[in-house]
């Protein structure tokens, strides 16, 4: 399941599966694979959604998954399918289940809760994926069951990586992937210190070059 998991730069990520290939938040992409089946979308800032990225994962047949009041906006990224979602919900599109997460900070204004943005659990290949999007420690987060947590740690708009680190720690996934840092935000360090403090029955797994 790792080696089918790729992240690039922000939130940035690929998923191969048997459900398809899955792109959240497509950002700074250096190749044009036009290769998703999805593309899900956590919230509206241009470094989670660049319609220019977009184009060049897409191609005839995707879907193109966005928190319900983004939909204005997303008819910017051309695609021929939308589908809207809400924080806290279930959904089948195809092959692909996933759950929705309110995604939002607590303590700092760039992304309130009002908003509507979501984080995301997939089911996929019989794993549970959560890729949190720009959150603090937030009490829907710290409640997610899932595998794998794509967790961001580059501090001002999230978690940072201590942060980031306790979070994973209250989750417990098998695995932890930090993400949104190195890039806007964030040192590459940071990912040490990031795995010096998640626990040990936890495997850090670095996918940001």
């Amino acid at each position: 399941m790792l080696d089918n998991i790729d992240v690039f730069k922000q939130n940035s990520i690929r998923i191969k599966s048997g459900a398809g290939v899955i792109y959240i938040d497509p950002f700074r992409m250096d190749e044009e694979p036009h290769d998703a089946d999805y593309i899900l979308i956590t919230h509206d800032h241009y470094d989670h959604f660049s319609p220019d990225d977009i184009a060049k994962v897409k191609k005839d047949s995707t879907v193109l998954v966005v928190p319900e009041k983004m939909l204005a906006k997303a008819q910017k990224a051309d695609v021929k399918e939308i589908e809207t979602v809400k924080p806290g919900t279930y959904h089948e599109l195809g092959d692909l289940e996933f759950e929705t997460i309110p995604m939002y900070n607590i303590l700092k204004p760039f992304h309130p809760k009002t908003a509507g943005w979501c984080g995301y659990v997939l089911k996929i290949d019989g794993k549970r994926i959560y890729v949190a999007g720009d959150i603090d420690a937030i009490k829907e987060a710290k409640e997610v069951i899932c595998d794998i947590a794509l967790i961001p740690i580059g501090g001002t708009y999230t978690t940072d990586a201590k942060k980031g680190a306790d979070l994973v720690n209250e989750i417990n996934p098998e695995i932890a992937i930090p993400v949104h840092y190195g890039c806007e935000v964030g040192k590459l360090s940071d990912a040490e210190v990031f795995k010096a403090n998640v626990k040990d029955t936890i495997k850090v797994v670095e996918k940001i070059k």
